[in-house]
């Protein structure tokens, strides 16, 4: 049966990549050195449940297991396939795999869309043989797979070693990365659930091991190495359900590599010059409740709380502490994460007090003083926990002659026992507090080195907290003219238009109800004289060339015009620009001029993976100078628009300063909707800009002065 005649599975089976009954190595070797060893090793000596079937026609056992030739000669099922051979290789055994029956492969080789050429063909034929007969292909190119769940304990890569079972996730596109880091957890006593390397991405994807994780009951985190998304629109919504949606939530933790790279390629119009990839993966990641990493060592900080310690209830946190300048500084850290110092009621100021020295700090941070030992800590620590007004505790403590830090950290994991109540910990120093550093550990009690990481981790915590707790809204439909918008599209297109004038800008603006400045498109000086009185002095008047970008610059814009003598004059002296530059001018774009309010831009870019990105800022001269923008991915939900304006750096200043009334946010909300809809109706579209967006003071509404749109 050849793989073309065999229908395409529409859902494939994670389960035979993650928990197969049955395993084919095909690459299996005895040379101790090869890959093929390694992972034949890995699998019989790492305590795999399954079958192993080692593929291999120059032997007839390794590793004390029977060989077979080929997979056909396997007698018996195979569920799931490992190839570790050259890469022109792969296609037939994988066809070979899919008549046998298996659902899921792992290609470790190399020699793929890396290479580029006959590489590229290679993975388009595996992505071909795999979806007709419905298998999950991880790979290739990658270090492949672990399963740490204790009932099928696969270690299917090469790794050396693997960390010990937990209750974190590793999705890493790097397969390097992947052995160091878990090298890494291995040392620091981080438990891990799965350990995934996606390689090429040929078929599966991080998207698809999401929802594997998803319902994954032993990972309870998921922490994950990206050098870019395929699949934009589905992994928000997969990563916005894990984060926040489903019954059992779980935190992702995403370092994603590329941020000082010059970004998508820059295009003509205010947003594309300023959306680079880096800032679409910024508004990808908080559009998801993905908290984005800036290192390794700062995701595994993020990752052990919230692996070993439950939710912060709120954001207000108590400092103990043995020393008074480092509980300083934990408090400054606490209050930078957006944490609140908790305030001691009256009854655990008297309980502190009952064993505390009349020297110590009964407010917060809690001064045990520097003669503390364990059992002053555990009085200390007691207390603050049963305080009502406390939703986390940071534990400090530094190195003094009677210092017992063995016996603190056993009170501190004695005290988490019977806790609800989210628990970090920071001996500082090294050699004198190793010791205590060591139970803290064994015992997954979340312990940093200074206060500034245990406080960001804390910070950490409450923010996801409040995610979870946030107010949910939809996507707002609003009753347009799309036709209207449509015909305007395609009349530019037969002309071979890429670049929208004004003119038309606007009249695709107005088909979608945005705050439209009363305007006209004239091409005589007395349509010109006739329109000005329609919409009202004093006027605007624009040159409208497909020639002409920078109109400023070639004198093509007249001011307050207030008299037909002026229009009139103006008209002939924009016409005449046409004439200096060799330049066609369709017309003359005129507009009532606006009254003066605060000026901010709104754009949209579409991005290749993501589709329509959606950028607002202050507008203006500004957004060249300040580049003080934010992103989201379209559509965007209600409160999406609100987060995009309150956002920016200089939010503040559509507030209102030094008696200047606040802006009406809600008019420039209003756009930003119109814009996501209408960015999402017209896929034609490549670019918008609307700069600027003139707002007024609260409820008096906005106007779109100037604007500009780009087709594909």
């Amino acid at each position: 049966m050849d793989a073309s005649t065999v229908e395409v599975s529409k859902k494939k089976d994670l389960k035979a990549l993650f928990e197969p009954q049955s395993i084919a190595v095909i690459g299996a070797s005895r040379r101790v050195e090869a890959v093929g060893y390694a992972i034949l090793k890995n699998l019989v000596q790492g305590g795999y449940k399954g079958k192993v079937y080692p593929v291999n026609p120059k032997a007839d056992e390794i590793l004390g297991v029977k060989c077979y030739p080929t997979v056909a000669d396997i007698p018996d099922a195979v569920d799931h396939a490992i190839f570790i051979i050259p890469g022109a290789a792969v296609p037939p055994e994988l066809e070979a795999c899919g008549k046998k029956g298996a659902k899921a492969g792992i290609v470790i080789s190399a020699g793929f869309r890396e290479i580029g050429g006959e590489g590229v063909k290679l993975e388009k034929e595996i992505k071909r043989i795999a979806d007709a007969y419905g298998m999950s292909i991880l790979g290739p190119n990658c270090l492949g797979l672990i399963n740490n769940d204790p009932r099928f304990c696969m270690n299917a890569s090469f790794s050396g070693t693997i960390p010990q079972t937990g209750n974190i996730a590793f999705i890493s596109q790097s397969g390097a990365l992947a052995t160091a880091l878990m090298d890494y957890a291995r040392g620091e006593n981080i438990g891990m659930s799965k350990i995934i390397s996606l390689g090429n991405k040929v078929d599966v994807t991080e998207l698809e091991i999401l929802q594997y994780l998803k319902n994954d009951p032993n990972t309870e985190v998921i922490i994950m190495y990206l050098e870019d998304i395929v699949k934009g629109q589905e992994f928000i919504e997969a990563a916005r359900e894990i984060t926040g949606e489903v019954a059992k939530t779980k935190p992702i933790l995403v370092i994603k590599s590329g941020r000082t790279a010059q970004g998508a390629k820059a295009a003509s119009s205010h947003t594309g010059s300023l959306m680079g990839s880096d800032e679409v993966y910024d508004a990808v990641f908080t559009q998801s409740g993905v908290m984005r990493m800036n290192s390794a060592q700062e995701m595994f900080d993020l990752a052990i709380v919230f692996a070993n310690q439950p939710l912060l209830k709120g954001n207000r946190v108590a400092i103990v502490t043995n020393a008074g300048g480092p509980g300083i500084m934990a408090t400054d850290a606490c209050v930078k994460a957006g944490l609140k110092m908790a305030e001691m009621s009256p009854a655990t100021v008297a309980k502190l007090k009952e064993k505390l020295p009349p020297t110590s700090n009964f407010s917060n941070p809690i001064d045990v003083i520097g003669d503390a030992q364990h059992d002053r800590y555990e009085h200390a620590l007691r207390s603050v926990i049963a305080e009502p007004n406390v939703d986390g505790v940071l534990v400090l403590l530094t190195p003094q002659a009677m210092t017992e830090a063995e016996a603190t950290a056993k009170i501190i994991v004695d005290v988490d026992k019977g806790s609800d109540k989210t628990i970090v910990t920071c001996f500082m120093g090294h050699a004198d507090v190793e010791a205590g550093i060591k139970i803290l550990k064994e015992s997954h009690i979340p312990h940093y080195a200074f206060p500034e990481e245990a406080a960001a981790a804390l910070g950490a915590v409450d923010k996801y907290q409040q995610w979870l707790h946030r107010s949910r809204t939809g996507v707002k439909h609003y009753r347009v003219d799309r036709q209207g918008a449509d015909a305007v599209i395609e009349k530019a297109k037969k002309g071979q238009q890429k670049f929208l004038p004004i003119n038309q800008s606007m009249d695709i603006f107005s088909a979608y109800d945005f705050p439209v400045i009363p305007w006209a498109f004239v091409r005589t000086a007395e349509d010109a004289w006739e329109q000005a009185v329609k919409i009202g002095f004093p006027v605007v008047m624009k040159v409208v060339s497909q020639q002409i970008v920078h109109k400023v610059d070639v004198g093509g814009v007249r001011l307050n015009l207030n008299s037909a003598e002026d229009v009139q004059n103006s008209f002939r002296d924009i016409m005449s620009v046409g004439e200096k530059l060799s330049a066609k001018i369709d017309g003359v774009f005129m507009q009532r001029m606006a009254p003066k309010g605060r000026e901010v831009i709104l754009g949209m870019k579409r991005d290749p993976h993501f589709g329509p990105i959606l950028m607002f800022g202050l507008g203006g001269i500004y957004v060249e100078a300040l580049k003080d923008v934010t992103f989201r991915v379209a559509p965007i939900r209600e409160l999406s628009a609100i987060d995009m304006i309150s956002s920016i750096r200089s939010f503040k200043l559509l507030q209102g300063v030094r008696g200047e009334p606040p802006a009406d946010l809600e008019a420039i909300a209003d756009c930003l909707k119109r814009l996501s809809q209408l960015s999402c109706d017209h896929p034609e579209i490549d670019e918008i800009d609307i700069n600027p967006l003139m707002v007024y003071g609260e409820g008096k509404g906005a106007g779109v002065i100037d604007a500009r749109i780009i087709l594909k």
